[in-house]
């Protein structure tokens, strides 16, 4: 296990190109490889969790290769994928695992999907059920947890509507609609990030998009794109609120993906208080524009259980943010932090006390009283990458150095997020 020893910084300056979104590569690749013919792809984030996606497909026959910053996939069709030689290893992917399922539900063979520490603690019975109503036969572990088998087949449409709001179980029966007879359609209660309608669209698919119903029509071939993929909006939140709280700091970071059902972290800051410009926006087939922040004060608001979706994975940053805040921060309805690759909740709460926080954990929601000044200390990671980001921006801020323990994990969804962090530092 690795630490990392980080002093407090006097501000943030810079511009930096950030790496490209992880849930727009996973699509990508996925959907690259199930179209007809080559699919260009510039900027996939070269990272753990899109690793496994891609080695997933090059097991199944799909030959992909890079160039420079451009993958190349060269896809076999929706029905073109072969049996692996044997289990697929996803590592700690939840993603890669669960929109593979939907994939892998309508194929000519049988698959079974594996995955290492924390992804063996992570829930599946929320894909199995619609899946299954789909004709699909899959069986988990004890507790539905992975291992993941998956008996491919013929699929029948299904009317779905979602218990939860997650853009990973939409994904999955959304892929699966493609290999069944009819219409299948998913219907949501809070609009969840939409990556996968809108790629699935691009590539060719018989799609609408209605809002909280999204439906897609069975047997439509894909055909191979050409595409750019934006920056990753939630390795953004960072160095945006690191920017946010020291005092001084401007921080521009280029063509950053502002997809309005992934962009929620934009609104909250600037409901806080917070110094967030957005310039020259292009509206491709994901929008995106440059971000640029600059320090100044931030309130306590409450965020409400409908914004959850929208600001999933950014809320360990939101949580720092709100500690550096006058007064009281409340978040609702987060109870999906807890089923990531850590309790994200727990070990974000446990940090930000060991700085002095006043953090409070209920049934009710989140409460955390912000403004006091943070101080050094001894910090965790807890193996999950988005806690171990927020709190070395945390610990940039506070009185006196900290050491975070476990920095390997970032390598998950940014390798390279301490260089770019430290070529920021002024």
């Amino acid at each position: 296990m690795r630490s990392l020893t980080i002093h407090p910084a006097h501000k943030l300056s810079g511009t930096i190109m950030l790496p490209g979104d992880k849930s727009i590569s996973h699509r990508a690749v996925m959907l690259g490889a199930i179209a007809e013919g080559r699919t260009a792809a510039r900027g996939v984030l070269e990272c753990d969790d899109c690793d496994y996606t891609i080695r997933a497909f090059r097991a199944m026959g799909v030959e992909i290769s890079k160039e420079g910053d451009t993958t190349f996939i060269d896809g076999t069709g929706l029905k073109g994928l072969k049996k692996p030689a044997g289990p697929i290893d996803l590592g700690e992917s939840g993603t890669s695992m669960r929109i593979l399922a939907g994939i892998l539900a309508g194929q000519d063979f049988d698959t079974v999907l594996k995955g290492q520490a924390s992804l063996t603690k992570r829930p599946m019975a929320r894909i199995i059920e619609p899946l299954s109503l789909m004709g699909a036969r899959l069986r988990a572990a004890q507790g539905g947890f992975p291992p993941l088998e998956i008996k491919g087949g013929a699929l029948k449409a299904v009317q779905y509507t979602m218990p939860v709001s997650s853009a990973q179980v939409k994904s999955a029966i959304l892929l699966a609609g493609l290999y069944a007879d009819g219409v299948t359609a998913v219907e949501e209660k809070i609009k969840s990030r939409d990556h996968t309608e809108r790629m699935m669209k691009y590539f060719g698919a018989d799609l609408t998009d209605e809002g909280l119903r999204v439906l897609v029509k069975g047997g439509r071939k894909l055909s191979g794109k050409t595409l750019e993929i934006p920056g990753d909006i939630s390795s953004a939140s960072f160095f945006m609120v690191g920017a946010s709280i020291l005092e001084g700091s401007r921080v521009r970071m280029k063509r950053v993906s502002i997809n309005p059902t992934r962009a929620g972290i934009l609104g909250i800051m600037s409901r806080m208080g917070a110094k967030v410009r957005i310039a020259n926006t292009s509206d491709a087939f994901e929008p995106y524009a440059d971000i640029e922040v600059e320090s100044g004060p931030t309130r306590g608001i409450v965020i409400g259980e409908e914004e959850i979706p929208s600001i999933i994975d950014e809320l360990p940053a939101i949580f720092v943010l709100a500690a550096f805040s006058k007064g009281r921060t409340v978040i609702k309805g987060a109870e999906e932090l807890r089923v990531k690759e850590t309790d994200r909740i727990d070990s974000m709460k446990e940090n930000l006390a060991q700085m002095g926080v006043a953090i409070d954990v209920s049934a009710d929601g989140i409460v955390i009283d912000g403004g006091a000044t943070l101080k050094g200390a001894g910090l965790n990671s807890f193996g999950d990458h988005r806690t171990c980001m927020a709190m070395a921006v945390a610990a940039l801020a506070a009185d006196g150095k900290s050491e975070i323990d476990g920095i390997e994990c970032v390598t998950k969804s940014f390798p390279g997020f301490f260089d770019v962090l430290d070529s920021l530092k002024k």
